[in-house]
């Protein structure tokens, strides 16, 4: 089973999974439907699914599987509000897919847990805006008792070696958070380290696996004495709402403004911008 990582806009990711033997794909928020569609036919791939985690307000992205729909036979599995908390699994070739009902950033959010038969390679989880590289989403539709289950219960308890392909390149600035909680934690500054090197190559830094992200996730570290200090709680659920709010306020350093001799000079035309 192959994962190829495909960056959008200005920093989205969409996912095809591709079973190598038969050339078949899966599709994983597929936002830009017509660079999926080149992509499929440049490399000779026949689409399918496309599994959907949860609508988007952008007009970016409004309406972003119509063209599928039209030009693909694909099975389309959405994120979907109604759906159980989690479902039997779904087969396309040997590629299985479990649908995990992770509400909270939007209230119909779905992660996939996806494995191939016989295939030594760990298995998948596509989290969308629920589990980032070291951080979590914003609980737009839902509250921190839904984010603890679907961090804990239902993520945390996937396969430890299991690959997180999340929906977005945070990965640098949740790593800032997280050295805010624990500026203690040498494996939160290796991984920034690491991610600012990826990041000055323009690769990506997905995916992650959980054994790592309970390493510097302050997110699925609610336990740590350390996390605890910063937000002041000991109950879980009261240590994730702190975090998530100080999250939402925290600010990256500013960029150090020019000096005024610099903007006059500038003005006069005698620096170029």
């Amino acid at each position: 089973m192959k994962v190829k990582v495909i960056s959008i806009l200005e920093d989205n990711y969409m996912y095809l999974v591709i079973e190598e033997d038969t050339k078949r794909a899966i599709a994983v928020d597929p936002a830009v439907p017509h660079r999926l569609l080149e992509i499929l036919r440049r490399e000779g791939l026949s689409l399918t699914a496309v599994l959907t985690t949860h609508h988007h307000c952008s007009s970016e992205v409004q309406g972003e599987n119509d063209p599928l729909e039209k030009s693909s036979a694909a099975s389309m599995v959405k994120n979907n509000k109604s759906l159980p908390f989690s479902l039997p699994r779904l087969q396309f070739g040997s590629i299985n897919v479990r649908c995990l009902f992770t509400p909270c950033h939007t209230s119909g959010h779905m992660c996939y847990f996806v494995w191939e038969d016989d295939c030594a390679d760990a298995p998948a989880v596509f989290t969308g805006d629920t589990l980032f590289v070291a951080g979590c989403g914003k609980f737009f539709e839902g509250t921190a008792e839904q984010m603890h289950r679907n961090l804990t219960e239902v993520l945390g308890s996937l396969p430890k070696d299991t690959k997180v392909f999340c929906g977005h390149e945070y990965t640098i600035k949740n790593l800032k958070f997280a050295l805010k909680v624990e500026p203690g934690n040498e494996k939160v500054k290796q991984m920034l380290s690491w991610a600012r090197a990826r990041d000055d190559d323009d690769k990506p830094t997905v995916p992650s696996t959980l054994s790592e992200e309970f390493e510097y996730n302050p997110f699925l570290r609610l336990s740590e004495e350390s996390v605890q200090t910063f937000t002041g709680k000991r109950d879980p659920i009261e240590v994730l709402r702190v975090l998530r709010k100080e999250k939402d306020n925290f600010k990256k350093p500013k960029e150090r403004a020019a000096a005024p001799h610099a903007l006059l000079a500038l003005e006069w035309g005698l620096l170029r911008p």
